[in-house]
């Protein structure tokens, strides 16, 4: 036992409470109606929450989302031998094709808490962030439900981006210099601290599409103007003025139990519509994973100097994150910088990602939940993967639906690659458009010109109406 743990007895069981103010126990609960299985109950003794969660047996999953992420998510778990039943809330075409796919609406509590009911898993997995901000695994704790993510609170690290600067300030973590503002009226005394090109912020959640790059103060100006006037909804309310670094940006993912941290491979994401990274920014038209993004060293310090310290300090101020901490960081001469945290999995960074997994997904969820979290919960094969958006005409603005989609079976039969649906619907039973972002094509590799090779012989197999995608994915580290 640890030294300063503490052992009780409470009915049959006994629970060993840790360093972190959980306890764990392991005990039978056969009228739990989980078929008389094995289950290690994590106690969150400041919250008095008991989840209940299965060890070493089979599991029914639900994964709550619909995009190209979730179907990676749902690709990967459905290799797990541990995995009996896998569901998907609201799933798109091709997560039907690999889970059960139930209704619901991700942009109500009630809705989702609903729909878990419902289902009745032995786990949730929470996807994209809406559900984060609305409290979704506050809920699920509070009903005993596993649920792999952070709390409403913890989740304000990409819900708030003030208070995410706020939090960085007051921990020391890199980040760029910016001011914030309330009104219209605070624009102009606060665009006089920065030169151009200026980096507008929206505070809220806008779909990754809260993030202006200004070339001039005055397109500064209009873009915080309209954003506080309402373009982008309530995410708009309050604006955060950014200075502008150089640099390539990183994608670097960690999973934490609520005070250790296993880092992810690294991705490289391509926000700009356009080829060479122009035009305006959208969710992402494509990632790629390799291990020359970072090294050992620089891996270390990223876990040293950035993800540990915001793990640590979440907990100080009696937020513990659990689940997916996305650090987007800016790699300058001067060394890392945050731009922003995500606190899931990033779209389409999930997908070259977990191309590379060759572990478990489920045993790293489950280490997550239970407090035991290290380096070992990951296995990678050293082989590059690249994923190409495909997106609908006229994205990243209004796009038409119910366009059909043809050649899907083509491209995944090509060796090493797997085409994860983002928004599709079935229309009259054939797979047709749903969204802005439709397909992320993705290969893997022996290398990364093999992989983008391969990954774009599978997009010139599939066709759509109106369709555009990127073909310079990966092009920085193809020069070098």
């Amino acid at each position: 036992m640890n030294q300063g743990s503490a052992v009780f007895k409470r009915s049959n069981a006994f629970t060993v409470a840790g360093p972190r103010n959980r306890a764990f126990a392991t005990l039978r609960m056969p009228n739990y109606g989980l078929n008389r299985r094995i289950l290690s109950l994590a106690i969150d003794l400041p919250h008095r929450n008991l989840i209940p969660f299965p060890v070493g047996d089979v599991m029914k999953v639900l994964v709550l989302g619909g995009g190209g992420r979730e179907h990676a998510l749902v690709w990967k778990l459905k290799q797990s031998p541990r995995v009996k039943e896998l569901f998907c809330a609201p799933g798109n075409a091709g997560i039907a094709q690999e889970a059960t796919c139930v209704p619901c609406d991700l942009k109500r509590l009630d809705s989702i808490i609903e729909t878990a009911i419902k289902v009745s898993p032995d786990l949730v997995v929470v996807g994209p962030e809406v559900p984060l901000m609305l409290g979704t695994v506050d809920e699920l704790r509070r009903r005993g439900i596993p649920v792999f993510g952070p709390t409403q609170a913890a989740a304000q690290l990409e819900s708030s981006k003030s208070f995410s600067k706020a939090f960085m300030t007051r921990h020391r973590i890199p980040t760029p210099l910016y001011v914030q503002v309330h009104a219209v009226s605070e624009i102009k005394s606060a665009i006089a601290h920065f030169s151009a090109p200026i980096v507008v912020k929206a505070d809220g959640l806008a779909a990754g599409k809260g993030v202006v790059i200004a070339a001039s103060k005055e397109e500064a100006l209009q873009a915080a103007t309209a954003m506080l006037q309402g373009s982008l909804g309530e995410a708009g309310h309050h604006v955060l003025f950014e200075e502008f670094l150089e640099g390539e940006e990183i994608s670097f993912l960690v999973m934490s139990d609520g005070e250790r941290v296993a880092p992810l491979v690294a991705a490289q994401d391509h926000k700009r519509i356009g080829e060479g990274d122009t035009g305006p920014n959208t969710g992402g038209m494509g990632a790629y994973s390799t291990s020359g993004l970072i090294d050992d060293n620089m891996r270390a310090w990223l876990l040293r100097h950035i993800a540990q310290p915001v793990i640590e300090g979440m907990a100080e101020e009696g937020n513990p994150y659990t689940g997916i901490l996305y650090c987007g960081l800016m790699m300058t001469a001067k060394g890392p910088q945050v731009l922003e945290f995500n606190c899931r999995f990033g779209d389409p960074e999930t997908q070259p990602i977990l191309m590379r997994l060759e572990s478990d997904l489920l045993e790293a969820f489950e280490a997550s939940i239970e407090g035991r979290i290290s380096d070992g919960v990951f296995r990678w094969s050293p082989d590059p993967s690249v994923c190409v958006v495909m997106a609908a005409g006229g994205y990243p603005g209004p796009v038409q639906s119910g366009q059909l989609i043809s050649g899907l079976e083509r491209a995944n039969a090509l060796d090493g690659v797997k085409v994860f649906h983002a928004g599709t619907s079935l229309v009259d039973g054939q797979i047709a458009t749903a969204g802005g972002r439709v397909l992320g094509v993705t290969a893997r590799a022996t290398s990364l010109e093999s992989a983008v090779a391969r990954a774009y012989e599978a997009v010139r197999c599939i066709s759509f109406d109106g369709m555009q995608y990127r073909s310079d994915i990966a092009h920085r580290r193809l020069k070098r």
